[in-house]
């Protein structure tokens, strides 16, 4: 028989728990995972397994995968979703702040897609889902490291999306846009300590322009909350042949257009407007 349990991971909060509760809902066998199995607990009433699942650590992404494999003999659907956003300036950032962004959101993902592959590959069926950003198309200030991994995590997607189809895996990219997660917030905490320098008062300007993107500007209107990436995904994984990409949210739309519209130049300029740039006091 062919699997189609779903693995999820970064289900702590936002999309990630938003997506095991509609998945669970619509009857699929959801995996949840997160770091820490007990900050998942709640999703078992709403009817996941769980189990806890670092993705970056090998072992324990070895472990997550073979005991879902040892209970349904495959990994159906690989729902990628684990990340975050590594904000400040790149000359104030270190590397191995830069390094932990990429083991977290593209690193990790290529590894989970390595883990379950060959089970997918045996049975003939596949979903791998890619949970990246309209950030893996374009990029905003202060944003440098966080918007690499995603580039790079959209890169892979669409080679692996190549490699596997003849073996009956899909590969499928979403791209939220303004998603209501607390994300903004989450970059913010993630920023380094502040440090005197020609940077300092540009990363605690960008800190405070990306809370007001996401939770009071213009374009926070044409945001949305967890559940409509959750809807998505659910869409795509129904679809007997789901596209390649789906982006999320009228604020993914826009944007994403508009820079396939600017210039480097124009599309400088349009950030200039909206976010804070370096230079000379």
């Amino acid at each position: 028989m062919v699997s189609k349990a779903v693995l999820i991971t970064g289900c702590s909060s936002g999309i990630g728990a938003a997506t095991a509760r509609r998945l669970a809902g619509k009857g699929w066998r959801v995996y949840a995972t997160a770091r820490r199995a007990e900050a998942i607990s709640a999703l078992r009433e709403a009817g996941c397994e769980t189990l806890a699942l670092d993705v970056t650590d090998e072992r324990s992404m070895q472990e997550a995968v073979a005991a879902v494999e040892a209970r349904e003999g495959a990994v159906g659907v690989l729902v990628n979703n684990a990340g975050y956003s590594q904000s400040g300036a790149l000359e104030t950032l270190s590397l191995d702040a830069v390094r932990r962004q990429f083991e977290t959101n593209t690193f990790g993902a290529l590894r989970m897609a390595q883990l379950v592959l060959p089970r997918m590959r045996a049975q003939g069926f596949g979903r791998i889902v890619n949970v990246s950003s309209m950030g893996g198309k374009l990029t905003f200030p202060g944003g440098g490291a966080y918007h690499a991994s995603k580039h790079a995590l959209e890169a892979l997607s669409d080679a692996l999306r190549f490699e596997v189809r003849g073996f009956g895996v899909d590969v499928i990219v979403i791209e939220p846009g303004l998603i209501r997660t607390g994300f903004a917030e989450a970059a913010g905490r993630a920023m380094e300590p502040p440090q005197p320098g020609p940077y300092a008062a540009f990363n605690a300007a960008v800190a405070q322009a990306t809370s007001d993107v996401y939770e009071r500007g213009p374009l926070a209107a044409l945001g949305g909350p967890p559940d409509a990436v959750a809807k998505v995904i659910a869409r795509a994984l129904a679809a007997g042949r789901p596209k390649a990409r789906y982006t999320v949210t009228p604020s993914a739309d826009l944007l994403l257009a508009q820079r396939r519209l600017m210039s480097d130049a124009a599309w400088d300029g349009f950030l200039r407007g909206n976010f804070p740039s370096p230079g000379p006091e």
